[in-house]
């Protein structure tokens, strides 16, 4: 018997949607004041590849607490894509971006061990 592979896409979205949350996405990922939840975003958005952490660096991902990249070129970065990440200009708002960017910024800043 033949064994038929996923596409990657088709495996992407399950393990996205795996876990059987109740709770609103939308509503998880800003506070309630209106503003985006960088935290919340970054889990929805990229840790299938970045981890919780930062560290996890599947396909290819960065060790985002590792990073000497600067504010500006994370967010070109997160905004554009590079290599295998796509990027996420028209899936997040400019406010979201820069939400992400800061939670980004403040994995680096949570590990100082990390880095060499």
């Amino acid at each position: 018997m033949r064994m038929r592979l996923l596409p990657m896409p088709v495996i992407l979205l399950l393990a996205c949607t795996a876990g059987g949350s109740t709770e609103d996405p939308v509503a998880a990922t800003t506070f309630p004041d209106g503003t985006p939840n960088g935290t919340a975003l970054f889990q929805m958005h990229c840790t299938l590849c970045h981890g919780k952490d930062g560290r996890l660096g599947l396909s290819g991902a960065k060790d985002l607490t590792l990073s000497v990249l600067t504010r500006d070129e994370v967010t070109t970065v997160v905004a554009g894509g590079k290599g295998m990440m796509v990027g996420y200009r028209n899936v997040l708002k400019p406010g979201e971006l820069d939400a992400v960017v800061d939670h980004v910024m403040a994995l680096r800043a949570a590990t100082p061990s990390a880095r060499p």
